[in-house]
Formats: C-alpha cells, sequence, structure tokens
C-alpha cells in the first residue's frame, strides 16, 4: 500500500470545509495514519512491533467518528470496500445460505480476500444472538487472512452484545479484537448533527388534525406531477406492499414499517428504490414497544447510510422522544441522524 499522508491532507480539508480543528481529532488522524502505513517489515519485528489489523473506533452520537474514518478511507488507493455492519452480516448469511457446506466462514473470507485489502464496517453493534455465536470464528479468520478492518461503533468494546443471550459464546470476539486491534474513542462534548441544526425541518408534531393536514399538505407537493403506483418488495419471498409510492418517494405509516415483523434486510430493499420518505404517527417508546423500537433503530441506521430524506409526524419533537430502558443509549444516534435526516429543502 502507498504510504498516506493524512495529517496535512486532514488540516486542508478542515480549513476547506470551515471545519474548526478539534486536537483530540489531530491526535486520532495521526494514529490512524500510522495503523494505515505500518509495515511488517524486518526492522519492526527486531522492534518486537507487530502489525494491529483492526482500528476499532468508539464515541457518543454525533461526535464525528463516521467522517473522520470516511475522510481517511477516501484517500486510501488500495482494494478497499465500505459497508454498514447490517449488510454485512446479511451478506454472510446469504453466502452461508447459498453454499450450505462446513466451510462457509472459510469460503466467505477467501472471496472477501480476493477483492479487498482493507473493509470498513460502520455502525458496529450486535443485537442478534445468531451474529453473537459467529463473530468470533468469522473475525479470527478474516484477521489470519490479512485483511485490514476499521469500525465505527457508539460502544466501547467490552460492553458489546451486554446481557445478550448466551454472551459468553460472544466472548471470544472480543478478546479477538483486543488482541488485534487499536482502540481509540473520541470524545467531544457536542453532538454537531444538532449543535450546527439551524435549517427548518420536516417534522410535525403532535399527532393532531393540523398535523394531519400540513404534512398531508407536503406530502402533495412532492408528489405533484408523479404518478401513483403499487410497488411490491420482494425479500427472500417475502413481499411488502408500498400502497403509496410516486417514483422515489414512498408514504407509510409507522406501524407499517415497525409494528410488522420486519428486519434490516427489508427495510435495505426499500430504501434501494426510494430517495424520500414518509413515515406518519411515530409514538413516544417504553417498555411495551421496545421491539417496535428497535426495529425503528434499524429502519433510521439503513435509511441514513442511504442518504434517504425524511418527513416525519411524531407524537412529540425529536428531544423529548421517549425510549424503552433496553434500546435508551442506542436511541440517541436515532434522534440524532432525525435531526440531520429531516432538514428540509
Amino acid at each position: 500500500m502507498t504510504k498516506i499522508n493524512l495529517q496535512d491532507s486532514f488540516k486542508e480539508f478542515c480549513k476547506n470545509n470551515k471545519y474548526e480543528i478539534n486536537p483530540q481529532q489531530t491526535e486520532l488522524i495521526e494514529t490512524l495514519e500510522k495503523f494505515l502505513n505500518f509495515k511488517d517489515s524486518i526492522f519492526n519485528k527486531f522492534l518486537n512491533k507487530k502489525e494491529k489489523l483492526c482500528f476499532y473506533l468508539y464515541g457518543k452520537v454525533g461526535v464525528g467518528k463516521t467522517m473522520l474514518l470516511n475522510f481517511a478511507y477516501d484517500r486510501l488507493k488500495i482494494k478497499k470496500h465500505r459497508q454498514h455492519f447490517n449488510e454485512f452480516m446479511i451478506n454472510f448469511h446469504d453466502f452461508k445460505h447459498k453454499k450450505k457446506d462446513d466451510n462457509t466462514i472459510s469460503n466467505f473470507v477467501e472471496e472477501l480476500k480476493k477483492k479487498y485489502e482493507l473493509i470498513y464496517l460502520d455502525e458496529f453493534q450486535v443485537t442478534n444472538i445468531v451474529d453473537a455465536m459467529i463473530l468470533g470464528k468469522l473475525f479470527e479468520v478474516i484477521f489470519n487472512k490479512n485483511i485490514k478492518i476499521i469500525i465505527t461503533t457508539n460502544t466501547k468494546l467490552n460492553d458489546l452484545y451486554k446481557n445478550g443471550l448466551q454472551r459468553d459464546q460472544f466472548l471470544p470476539f472480543i478478546s479477538i479484537i483486543e488482541k488485534f486491534s487499536i482502540q481509540k474513542e473520541l470524545i467531544i462534548k457536542d453532538d454537531y448533527r444538532i449543535k450546527n441544526n439551524d435549517k427548518p425541518q420536516a417534522l410535525f408534531y403532535p399527532l393532531n388534525e393540523k398535523t394531519s393536514f400540513r404534512i398531508n399538505q407536503r406530502f402533495r407537493e412532492f408528489t405533484r406531477n408523479k404518478k401513483k403506483v403499487r410497488k411490491i418488495v420482494s425479500t427472500k419471498g417475502r413481499d411488502f406492499v408500498i400502497k403509496n409510492f410516486y417514483s422515489g418517494v414512498a408514504r407509510f405509516k409507522f406501524a407499517d414499517l415497525c409494528d410488522k415483523n420486519l428486519g434490516a434486510e427489508d427495510y435495505i430493499n426499500i430504501s434501494n428504490i426510494c430517495d424520500h420518505i414518509f413515515i406518519e404517527d411515530i409514538p413516544l417508546f417504553n417498555n411495551e414497544n421496545s421491539n417496535q423500537q428497535l426495529r425503528f433503530i434499524t429502519l433510521i441506521d439503513i435509511f441514513y447510510e442511504k442518504k434517504i430524506k425524511l418527513t416525519l409526524s411524531l407524537q412529540d419533537k425529536l428531544d423529548n422522544l421517549s425510549s424503552s430502558n433496553k434500546h435508551a443509549e442506542i436511541f440517541r444516534r436515532t434522534v440524532s441522524r432525525l435531526f440531520e435526516m429531516t432538514i428540509s429543502p
């Protein structure tokens, strides 16, 4: 890999975009540069310096983790791949379903090795017991093949899958990441999405007749001169009908998307045909509707990754959206992203 100079590029990047340079960001960029430029040379072996294959960046929502790693990733002149963690695991399970043999993990990683030197996994989180059980072995083989991984997450490594079912079987993954990774926390006081958000937003609340009128009015503006069609999105034999679809603009009730047994792959397929989505009647969340809340969190993660713009009607303003106890921490990221995704054009 050609040696990369991130530090000077980052200063220029901040200057051009009129960003204030944070000392911790500068330190992090320096560490990331060393990680990407490290050579497993005779000299380094003599000094007993071993190459780290994973850069694990964690921190609270809206501190700029993804922005920093996107900046570095865009400047790499190697075979590389960026993917949301949900999509990465969907690809693995699809591969496993098609191959149906005892060497699924090895064969999957062999395919990765042919294509990529580095994989960037954004928004790493483990909520699924099936994923939790296989991640240790999967990443062990990835590192054995000398594929570099960079990760962003809101969660400290030792807190991943905390209180999850059969967590003892997930612990080997933590041990492997500890062995192969550089772990860094990005600490910045303010959520940049909220701090810098002084633009009008497509948010309508509370849920009443006036709100319905306003969101109907906005929907008519967006769909004027567009033809309504009944769109069917198929995911592994499941058909999901979009009743209100107008050439990239779709309209749903919250219950349509989050009360039904839909998952990440369904939301990905919906996002692939949309560029603006209206979601109505978003409730306050609590321990009684935590399953629906988790689907909503997954949905927003995917729509954010796919750069979908949103118009929402809610029970209350974003700042006041309550959460179940179980998902309170991760829901902060959802709220932060919604501030950005609902900026009105």
